[in-house]
């Protein structure tokens, strides 16, 4: 029996599939603190999503029925943290591959526990292609990706139309996604690959940028670029079809 997250499980993915383009992050193991490789080996197995069951149920993984967002890049956990904290009523997964900010993140839950977050050490692409079923996103937020800003990497930008298609699909008629960088050529970029998707209508009129989402906190990577001068821009969209 194929998986419901995904009709190709154990079958070589297609060429069009998401799971076959070039990866979007850079391999980089940055330099873990005692107390984030500490938080990772006892903190990581108490706030991972598990490995099983293979299709996460949410409703099993949180011991409720609730609205259910994902933040893809969590950083250094600031943002997801902030979200799960004001938004008690909804369930959050945080995705990210870098060991250092999962660790961040670990440590901001050993202070102030939140039962509606947990945490996916993954990447994001295969998360969502594997482990998530059609329709299970309430959300999706994308903070900060990676720019890749010369011309010749800009083939591995996350925002591109086979992501955008595994992301719709996992997502229910109606869901918000939400995105914001700090460079101007990729915010022209990511407006044109979702105004040319047939899942996505923008909340604010074709091509129209969004007032600065009230759920995105000042995270480093904001301050960082109001420092070098790089102006934010905020995008929103949504699924087409009825919530």
């Amino acid at each position: 029996m194929t998986s419901p997250a995904d009709s190709h499980a154990g079958a070589p993915p297609a060429p069009d599939d998401p799971r076959r383009r070039i990866r979007s992050f850079a391999l980089r193991t940055g330099r873990l603190t005692r107390a984030q490789r500490r938080a990772l080996e006892e903190l990581l197995p108490v706030y991972a999503v598990p490995e099983e069951p293979a299709v996460v149920d949410p409703e099993r993984l949180f011991g409720r029925r609730a609205p259910l967002a994902v933040e893809i890049g969590i950083g250094g956990g600031e943002a997801v943290m902030d979200l799960a904290r004001r938004h008690a009523g909804w369930d959050w997964l945080g995705i990210d591959v870098f060991a250092p900010g999962i660790g961040k993140l670990l440590l901001r839950l050993e202070a102030e526990p939140l039962t509606n977050l947990r945490v996916v050490k993954d990447d994001a692409v295969a998360f969502l292609a594997e482990r998530l079923a059609p329709a299970s996103l309430d959300a999706a937020y994308v903070f900060f990706p990676d720019p890749w800003p010369k011309a010749r990497h800009h083939k591995r930008r996350l925002i591109q139309a086979p992501f955008l298609s595994l992301l719709a699909g996992r997502m229910r008629p109606g869901a918000d996604l939400f995105l914001a960088t700090d460079w101007a050529d990729y915010a022209e970029w990511m407006v044109a690959e979702l105004e040319a998707h047939p899942d996505f209508a923008n909340v604010h009129g074709p091509g129209a940028w969004a007032p600065r989402c009230p759920d995105r906190p000042l995270t480093k990577f904001e301050a960082r670029g109001e420092v070098r001068g790089h102006e934010v821009y905020d995008l929103h969209y949504r699924v087409n079809g009825e919530g």
